[in-house]
């Protein structure tokens, strides 16, 4: 693909890709990064780009997979190496168990697959509902649903 056509077919569409790209990440210094990362990718892949035939949802998947490559590394939920030590006054046996299942916990969860971790961590700890889970992934409600089945069995298995 020569220097023009890139030119007229893709630099119009940057006003689209940065609104998809905002509204996926939620942030528009962000957006504007991945928006620029996607021309940076298309030019690299150009002499490819002569096969596309729809240069609009070509443009849009490589940025819809950009963004979401984002959010997960955004969303990696970082875990501390260790648990801090606390003071029970009264329940030393009691706190002790409770350190251990907070150990087995966090262990279970550094040992889930990434989909799963990640569908937990945002369904768990940010409160997102299925639907905006979904939007911010890729993922299928069935899927969706399924991950986060096996997260929570998982990580059940594991205090038992």
């Amino acid at each position: 693909m020569t220097s023009e056509r890139f030119q007229a077919e893709y630099l119009p569409l940057s006003g689209t890709f940065y609104q998809v790209a905002h509204y996926i990440l939620e942030d528009a210094a962000e957006a504007e990064d991945a928006v620029q990362e996607l021309f940076l990718k298309l030019w690299a892949d150009r002499d490819d780009l002569d096969a596309v035939h729809n240069p609009k949802g070509y443009g849009l998947r490589v940025l819809r997979n950009l963004c979401l490559d984002r959010v997960r590394r955004r969303s990696k939920l970082s875990l501390p190496s260790e648990l801090p030590e606390q003071e029970w006054p009264g329940r030393q046996d009691e706190a002790v168990d409770d350190k251990e299942k907070l150990a087995k916990v966090l262990d279970a969860i550094k040992s889930l697959p990434d989909r799963q971790r990640t569908v937990l961590t945002l369904r768990t700890l940010d409160g997102l509902s299925y639907e905006e889970i979904t939007e911010r992934t890729g993922i299928g409600n069935l899927t969706l649903r399924v991950l986060l089945s096996q997260a929570r069995r998982k990580i059940k298995t594991a205090i038992i």
